[in-house]
């Protein structure tokens, strides 16, 4: 097993990396890649279907049908100095496989905005507003919920600097951030489930904060997009730094059909998905391979 301190180095250095390899491609890049002037968008929505049936068959099996749906959108404006980002992520699937009941296999609403002003040279002082929850309960397999609507929440505001020349590539840096983790739901809250204390429904944490973003159509009709969060609490020891990595490799096969690629890491020290403490064993990860229908705006 991957140590904690070395699985955070590799972390660590994952925007560096990110940020050698655009000053190596730089050069390369076209125009269009740099930030234009006033609004611009684009966004993306998909749906993906799988259904396997069976009857008699030697090998054995279940029936299964699952279906899921997403939507992302990046909207930007720039004039002069200034520029501000927003992105929505929207996400939701449900998996029903022979007589077990319905499965959640994905859920999340995530809104972030970024406001920035040229400081010199590409970099810029900024303010970030993020905010996650779900959509509906979460179960484990013995059917007991752990997770609900603003359950948890998290809303991390952040000050900072931000480096920004190309509309694929921004890392942001904030020495001053607050996280707020909200459990609104009584059963959880009393239950001091996400980090809160029992019978409280909400939680603060003063810390650094780190943001890597990279999205390019890396060659014809294949995107990439890395995201990766890093939170630590100034209150804590360096090892219980909250870490969130997203990669997402979408296909297109022509205008209307896709397939693609998606991966999400999370390590946080205060919850797991029975929301109680645990060490890297623990590490949460999901991965998910889709065909189906999506649509590309812009």
């Amino acid at each position: 097993m991957l140590k904690l301190k070395n699985l955070i180095f590799l972390i660590l250095l994952l925007p560096f990396l990110i940020y050698s390899q655009v000053n190596e491609i730089e050069e390369k890049i076209d125009d269009h890649d740099k930030i234009p002037e006033g609004l611009n968008y684009d966004g993306m929505v998909s749906t993906n279907l799988a259904q396997t049936a069976l009857k008699n068959w030697s090998a054995g099996g279940n029936n299964s049908i699952a279906i899921s749906g997403a939507t992302n959108w990046n909207i930007r404006y720039k004039k002069g100095k200034n520029i501000l980002m927003n992105m929505i992520d929207v996400r939701y699937g449900l998996v029903k496989q022979g007589e077990d009941r319905v499965k959640k296999t994905d859920d999340i609403i995530e809104l972030t905005s970024k406001y920035g002003r040229e400081a010199a040279s590409n970099w810029y002082y900024s303010g970030l507003l993020n905010f996650k929850t779900q959509m509906a309960n979460g179960k484990n397999d013995m059917r007991t919920k752990i997770s609900a609507p603003f359950a948890p929440a998290y809303l991390t505001t952040a000050i900072g600097m931000d480096w920004r020349k190309y509309s694929s590539f921004s890392l942001f840096i904030s020495p001053v951030t607050s996280k707020v983790t909200f459990v609104w739901d009584d059963e959880l809250s009393n239950q001091g489930s996400f980090g809160v204390e029992s019978g409280q429904k909400s939680r603060h944490e003063l810390g650094g904060y780190l943001r890597a973003q990279y999205r390019r159509e890396i060659m014809k009709n294949v995107t990439l997009d890395n995201k990766l969060d890093m939170f630590a609490n100034y209150n804590k020891n360096w090892k219980n730094i909250d870490i969130k990595y997203d990669l997402l490799l979408n296909m297109k096969v022509n205008k209307y059909i896709s397939a693609n690629f998606s991966a999400n890491f999370i390590y946080d020290k205060d919850i797991d998905t029975n929301g109680k403490v645990f060490n890297l064993s623990g590490l949460q990860l999901k991965e998910s391979i889709g065909v189906g229908f999506s649509y590309n705006f812009k």
